[in-house]
């Protein structure tokens, strides 16, 4: 369970009008909560804990099915209108699952964060990890993507963003592959300190 703690801290911004820290959630159908209601989302859900936690935020849905990293590039400029202060990026499931060349992947990423920055807005890199069919080179190479692209960039980096919910039965959908309303619930559980200490450091910046 989220623990629901100090909500005052955003009241108390709300009324005395300051603008809350915009986010935007790009990415593939993980973000965009596929087969699931709008309300279960992983944007809706990590919204709804990070204001019970007292912080004054929202959290833009810029998740597509099916889309890859090359994808989010593409849909870039419209996904993240002007005003956004923060992204958080999930994208590279899809590379993965079809096989793309890792270098094609990490290029887009790279592409996507660096134009970010130019607009002076914050990311926070979501990471994913390699099927185990694919073979151990490709995992390396594929895994690597995030590191790398969180150290070159000096970005915080959440390692795994399925932690905790692959390969568990009850909290994913029959697919296997992605998470039911009870695995986007454990997902943003443990991405919350993640997204904290990125917050932290995108309101402290001058």
């Amino acid at each position: 369970m989220i623990l629901t703690a100090a909500p005052q801290m955003a009241q108390a911004q709300q009324q005395d009008n300051t603008p809350p820290l915009r986010i935007v959630a790009l990415g593939d159908s993980l973000t965009a909560g596929y087969s699931l209601p709008q309300t279960a989302a992983f944007p809706v859900v990590l919204e709804a804990a990070l204001k019970a936690r007292g912080h004054y935020v929202t959290i833009a849905n810029a998740g597509v099915s099916g889309d890859t990293a090359s994808g989010g590039l593409a849909r870039l400029d419209w996904s993240v209108p002007d005003g956004t202060q923060a992204v958080i990026l999930e994208l590279g499931a899809n590379d993965m699952l079809r096989g793309v060349d890792p270098a094609v992947t990490e290029k887009a990423l790279d592409t996507i964060i660096t134009r970010l920055k130019e607009r002076g807005i914050a990311v926070l890199l979501a990471g994913m990890f390699a099927a185990p069919n694919l073979g151990q080179d490709y995992a390396n190479r594929f895994e690597s993507i995030y590191t790398n692209l969180a150290s070159k960039h000096d970005l915080v980096l959440y390692p795994f963003f399925l932690d905790g919910v692959t390969g568990n039965a009850p909290l994913v959908l029959p697919d296997g592959l992605h998470p039911s309303a009870a695995g986007v619930e454990v997902i943003v559980e443990r991405i919350l300190p993640t997204v904290e200490r990125f917050i932290a450091g995108v309101t402290a910046a001058p």
